[in-house]
Formats: structure tokens, C-alpha cells, sequence
């Protein structure tokens, strides 16, 4: 039962993090907050540090008198960016840019609104800085579903490591006495019923956050509907409620043949505490670990442990509090004493570790969201102060009673349970609302570039180009035609960028027309720094075509920092757990290494079979890699020749010259040049430049005389030829 669930617990929670962040922020603004610009802006764009919720997702650009003058939503192609189409020609004055991501990983909405000017700064105008609070109704649900998941792992936790090897005997068998089980059972069955209330309880207060709307409209509207079946949101709580469910199931079956199959129930109850780590692994994949600038994966893991370390302590303490009454009741005073004392001591020698577990792993945790005295004084800061000065009177009261336990009684012990459990449920709240509220913006140092932006005439268009924000990335393509000043419409535009160093190019990508004059295209084609360049089809509505064509030098400091190595405080915590780890399992390894009864002989061997092990998963590892990038070199390898010239409407008009006076004799051999311009797709420019100069199949070579610029002139102009489908 156990390993099947342990490989649940993988397959469920691998693929939902490496998709989840939580508590977003923005990474960079198009305009920047509170930033003056000599002439408006052709589209709003605010970049966030996670995806968003499309469905619940909203822009509005209001002018100083506060009237809503344009709105939009997430972009189709990226979605962690917000935009809009800002109106033409806005006028000289002061706008204010209203926010309110929904963010996908956890669900939590944030309002807030900047500021730019156009022409001169306006005064007495500013924007709201989002509400760092977290809301009590979701703190409340939060609280009850941490209780829920600690009762349930710590419990059936409880169990296995405590109850079974210090009170089970063979009588028994799978079970302790049928008083102590049934109490276990309440214990858990309570532990579902309240994860499942504090679950419905979740899907209303996000419903009401996300169409910001009170309960009753939630209710009455059906709203939860959109929320359940149209958010990331609903994905995870509807796969909750399922597991949830089938706990329950597990946990009838359990109950039912405990008497016909008694290694069925056993094999149940043991594995429960795995079903219990899943409950908690969901919570911690749409937790502020996921959005860890350092390592996200790391940090999610370590989240996990701390959360398992905590839910045994707080969830194991609540039920043995609930347990030792009804188990020692019915015994004499002699055995209770030994019955106290033998589940008290193996319970604290598993505690002990745990706890040191999770501050070590609570230090690694709060590293990865402090960067500044700053964060500090925030509102996350202050919660983390509350939480940290509720610890320490729970770790004074257990060492305490630890020190107490040979001596301890049921009548003096319990009292000191008590409180030590209710100090905890204190604690359990001051976690919920941490896990309410947003984290410190971190200041991730973003270069100041000024995004690429250039204009050209080409005929009778007036075309003006823009790439925000100008790194390696997603980029976003703003294209704005006018002819005689005026913007021109009905038209369609074609984007392609290329690598000419590199000899690759995207292929044609149709920008979308979001206003008159303004269209826009969006990609992650431009992958890293280096010369690039754009170029424009423009084809009107008889079919003809006009070409433009830019070139930029992209800026490896213009893409956006998502990322912050870790810092020795890291690599030392890291280090603390990995040896308390290996502490945990070191029982379990000296019992396996006993029973494989190892002789010297055979430990050496097994020793050496171990390195060379390693050294094979290295070796080969690090030959894949080499392997991999032998492979894109030869997919991939640099070009012999490189394109140089610019293949703009110029150069594409003296290429056909140049292809009609000396490339003449291709026209005498249509289906080779068919075949060859049916590669154009794929086909490199130094393929098309070699077929020029030294002839392709029956094609003969262009005119001996040419210089290299003239055939690259030729390259661009077959190039042109290339079909769009």
C-alpha cells in the first residue's frame, strides 16, 4: 500500500510545481511607474513573476478626471503579461494605469495602480500600492485546512512510528485495543470532515475574490461554477476533494475487514501517513516556496519537510492529547506509569530531531524572501515575527517536559500536553495568515534599457518599430503604420526575426491589428544577445507587398531577472538539513545493512559498486551533455558565410535586378528552382548564397563577376519568394 502511494505523492506533485509560483509581482512596466514620456505609448505592458488567471485578469487605463479610456486583459501568448492597446494620440496630461492580476498558482488577487505622464509631470495625482493584508475569511480556511492536513498526517503518523511498536502486541495483530482505534479513527474521519469544509469554504471566499463580490452574489450567481471549472484554482481543489474521498474510502475499508483481512487494514494504516505527506505536498506546491527567486524546487522541497516535521509535532500532539485519557483509563497505576512513559519517550526521541529540522529549515526558507532590512517591517515580516515568538515558548515547554518524563505521570503530563497544544493551535493560526499574505516585493536589480524603437519611411508608409523590452525572452513587437501622418488600417503585416551570425530565423508570424495603425506581435524567438534583425511584410488590400526592415543589437541587460543565486547562508542551511536527514534514516539503514548481513569482503565490494556507480551516472550525465550540444552544433553549426546585408525593400529590389541580368539561365530549369525555392523554409542563407555562386543541381552558377554583397543581394531577393501558409 505504502509504495504505490509513495509514487502518487511523486507523480501528482512533480508535474503541479514545476507550473506554480505564488504571490506574484511585476517585474518590469511599459511605462515605468510615475515616468514622464515625450509622446503616449502605443500599448501598455506589465510583466508579473507568475502566470495569470485570464478569466479574472484586468487592465484599465483611466485619464486624470479617473473616466476609463481603455481596458484590456492577459496576453494570448504569454500569460504571465498583462496589456493593452493604448489609445492614438493621447493628449498631454497625467493617466493612471489600474491593476488587478489574478494569479494562478494560489488564486490571490491584488489590486494596485500607477501612474505616467505625457508632456510634463502633473502634481497632486499618484497610484495605490497593492494591500498587503492578508483577508481573515481566507486566513480562517487556510487555518482549518493546515489542522486538518497536521491531524491527518500526525495521527495516522502517530501510529505507526509511536503507538504500534510502543503498544502493539501480537494479539492484536495490526491493531492496538479497539478503544484506542476507534479514537484514532474519529481522530482522522474528523481531520477529513474538516479539510472538506475548509475546502468548500476556499472555492466561496476565491469566488468572492476573484468576481469581487460578497457570498451571497457568489451563491445566488453560481459564480463558484466559473471558478471550479475555468482556474487553475478549481483544477487542484476538485483533485483535493477526489483524494480527500478516497481517504475516506480507505479508511471504511479499513475499519470493515480489519477482522477478515487484517493485513489489508495494516497495510492501509501504514499507509495513510503517505496520503497525509500528499495532502501536504499540495498545499506546498501553491505556496510562497513555489515562488522562490532561489531555486524554486529546492525551496518547495524544503517546504515540504518543514511542513511534515511541523504536522508530526502539532498532529501527533493533538492526538496523543485526545488518545492517552481513553488508552490508560481502564489501566492499573503501575502500567499506565510504564504505558506513559514508553509512548512519551519514543514520541519525544523522534520530536527532538524534527524540531531541529524545522528551524534549520525555516532559516533556508525565510533566506529565500528577505534580501533587505526592509522586508523586515513589511506585513509578511511582522507575521513572521509573531510566529517566531510563539516557538519559543512551545520548544521551552517541551524541553521541559521532556527533562520531566521519567518522573511524569497521566494527571501531571497531560495538563502540560494541553498546553503545549494549545500553544501550537495558536501557532497553526499565525501560519495561515502567513500563508495569507503577499511576500516583500523583492528588488530585483533590473538593468535600465531603453527598449529597441525605430522608424523608417518605405514608400508611401511611415513605420515605426518597437521591441519591449528588448532582452533575450518574450518579447513583445509594436508596429505602427501611418501614411500622411494619419494611421492606416486594413492592411496585413507578417513579422519575422532573424539571427543572421547565427543563420536562423522564426518563421512568419502574422501580427494581430489591436487599433488603427497599431499592430502587435508576441514571441520568444530573440533567445539571446547579439545582432537581430526584423523585418516587415506589409501587404495592402490589392496584394501588394511592401518590405521594411530593422536591425538591433539586443542586450543581454534589457531581459527580465527572474532569478537570484543562492548565498553561503543557503548552501550552510542546506547542509544542516542534509545531515539531519541522514540522521532520520540512519535506523532505518543500520537495520538494512544488519539483515543483509555484510561481511568485510562484501561491504568493500558493495562500497565499490557504489562509486562506480557514480561515477557512471557522472560520467554519463556529463557525456549527454556533451553529446547534446555536439547535436545542436551539428543541427546547428555556425554558418560559413554570414549574411551581412540587410535585406530591406532596397536591397530586395537590387536583388531581382541582379537575379534577372545574371542568374538569367535559372528560368531554363523551372523545376529545379521550383524544388529550391520549396526549401526556402529551411534551407540556410549560405546554402541559397553557395547555390549563387557555385550552381544547385541543374542550376547553373550566377555570373562569375558578382561580389559577395551582389549575391547576398540574390539570397535576400529568393528569399522573398518563400511561401507563407
Amino acid at each position: 500500500m505504502s509504495s504505490p502511494l509513495r509514487w502518487l505523492i511523486l507523480l501528482v506533485i512533480l508535474p503541479l510545481a514545476v507550473l506554480t509560483q505564488a504571490h506574484g509581482y511585476v517585474l518590469r512596466a511599459i511605462p515605468a511607474d510615475r515616468s514622464t514620456l515625450e509622446r503616449p505609448p502605443t500599448r501598455l505592458q506589465y510583466w508579473f513573476s507568475e502566470a495569470l488567471e485570464p478569466r479574472f485578469s484586468e487592465i484599465h487605463l483611466r485619464d486624470q478626471s479617473g473616466a476609463i479610456i481603455a481596458s484590456g486583459g492577459v496576453d494570448e501568448r504569454n500569460p504571465a503579461l498583462l496589456t493593452m492597446p493604448a489609445p492614438a494620440d493621447l493628449p498631454d496630461g497625467a493617466y493612471i494605469v489600474e491593476l488587478r492580476p489574478a494569479f494562478a498558482s494560489d488564486g490571490h488577487v491584488i489590486a494596485e495602480s500607477r501612474v505616467f505622464f505625457v508632456g510634463e509631470a502633473v502634481g497632486g495625482i499618484s497610484g495605490s500600492a497593492a494591500d498587503d493584508r492578508a483577508i481573515p475569511l481566507e486566513v480562517f480556511w487556510r487555518a482549518a485546512l493546515n489542522l486538518a492536513n497536521f491531524l491527518f498526517f500526525g495521527a495516522a503518523s502517530l501510529y505507526a512510528l509511536t503507538l504500534l511498536p510502543a503498544w502493539g502486541n501480537a494479539r492484536y495483530r495490526a491493531y492496538l485495543p479497539e478503544r484506542v482505534m476507534r479514537r484514532l479513527r474519529g481522530i482522522i474521519m474528523g481531520a477529513l470532515l474538516l479539510a472538506i469544509a475548509a475546502n468548500m469554504l476556499a472555492l466561496l471566499q476565491q469566488t468572492m475574490v476573484f468576481f469581487n463580490t460578497s457570498a451571497a452574489q457568489a451563491l445566488e450567481q453560481n459564480l463558484w461554477q466559473v471558478v471550479l471549472i475555468g482556474s487553475r484554482f478549481g483544477d487542484v481543489w476538485v483533485f483535493r476533494m477526489v483524494l480527500l474521498l478516497f481517504s475516506g474510502a480507505l479508511l471504511f475499508a479499513a475499519a470493515y475487514y480489519r477482522e477478515l483481512f487484517p493485513g489489508l487494514a495494516l497495510g492501509i494504516w501504514r499507509g495513510l501517513p503517505w496520503l497525509g505527506a500528499l495532502f501536504i505536498g499540495l498545499s506546498m506546491i501553491t505556496s510562497h516556496a513555489a515562488g522562490s527567486l532561489i531555486l524554486p524546487w529546492l525551496a518547495i522541497a524544503v517546504d515540504w519537510l518543514h511542513a511534515l516535521a511541523a504536522a508530526f509535532w502539532l498532529g501527533g500532539l493533538l492526538s496523543l492529547t485526545a488518545i492517552l485519557p481513553t488508552a490508560l483509563g481502564p489501566l492499573d497505576a503501575q502500567t499506565r506509569r510504564a504505558a506513559l512513559r514508553a509512548v512519551l519517550s519514543r514520541f519525544s526521541r523522534m520530536v527532538a530531531p524534527l524540531v531541529l529540522l524545522l528551524l534549520v529549515s525555516g532559516l533556508y526558507n525565510a533566506l529565500n524572501f528577505f534580501f533587505s532590512p526592509s522586508d523586515l517591517v513589511s506585513s509578511y515580516g511582522r507575521s513572521l515575527l509573531i510566529k517566531l515568538l510563539l516557538v519559543a515558548p512551545i520548544l521551552l515547554l517541551g524541553g521541559w517536559q521532556r527533562r520531566s518524563l521519567p518522573a511524569g505521570s497521566l494527571a501531571k503530563s497531560l495538563p502540560m500536553l494541553r498546553l503545549e497544544a494549545l500553544l501550537m493551535l495558536a501557532l497553526l493560526l499565525t501560519v495561515a495568515w502567513l500563508s495569507a499574505t503577499p511576500l516583500p516585493e523583492p528588488a530585483i536589480p533590473q538593468a535600465e534599457v531603453a527598449a529597441p524603437q525605430a522608424s523608417q519611411q518605405v514608400g508611401d508608409y511611415s513605420i515605426s518599430l518597437a521591441i519591449l523590452p528588448g532582452g533575450p525572452g518574450v518579447n513583445t513587437v509594436d508596429i505602427v503604420i501611418k501614411r500622411a501622418e494619419q494611421p492606416v488600417d486594413e492592411l496585413t503585416l507578417h513579422l519575422r526575426l532573424v539571427a543572421p551570425e547565427r543563420d536562423r530565423r522564426s518563421a512568419w508570424q502574422l501580427a494581430e491589428a489591436v487599433d488603427v495603425g497599431l499592430y502587435v506581435a508576441v514571441g520568444d524567438d530573440i533567445d539571446r544577445a547579439g545582432k537581430w534583425w526584423s523585418l516587415v511584410n506589409i501587404t495592402d488590400a490589392d496584394g501588394g507587398v511592401t518590405r521594411a526592415a530593422f536591425e538591433w543589437e539586443i542586450s543581454a541587460a534589457a531581459a527580465i531577472q527572474v532569478s537570484r543565486p543562492p548565498n553561503p547562508l543557503h548552501l550552510l542551511s542546506l547542509l544542516g538539513i542534509a545531515g539531519l536527514l541522514v540522521y532520520l534514516v540512519a535506523p532505518l539503514a543500520r537495520r538494512f545493512i544488519v539483515a543483509l548481513q555484510l561481511t568485510v569482503a562484501s561491504a568493500l565490494i558493495a562500497l565499490a559498486a557504489i562509486g562506480i556507480s557514480m561515477a557512471v551516472m557522472v560520467g554519463g550525465a556529463l557525456m549527454i551533455a556533451q553529446r547534446q550540444q555536439e547535436y545542436e552544433r551539428t543541427l546547428n553549426p555556425p554558418p560559413a558565410v554570414v549574411n551581412n546585408v540587410l535585406p530591406d525593400a532596397d536591397s530586395l529590389a537590387r536583388g531581382r535586378s541582379l537575379y534577372d541580368a545574371h542568374c538569367a539561365a535559372w528560368q531554363d530549369q523551372p523545376q529545379d528552382l521550383e524544388r529550391l525555392l520549396k526549401r526556402l523554409p529551411n534551407a540556410r542563407d549560405e546554402f541559397l548564397y553557395a547555390a549563387a555562386q557555385d550552381g544547385w543541381r541543374d542550376l547553373p552558377a550566377c555570373a562569375d563577376e558578382l561580389t559577395a554583397s551582389q549575391r547576398w543581394h540574390i539570397v535576400n531577393f529568393l528569399r522573398s519568394k518563400e511561401r507563407r501558409d
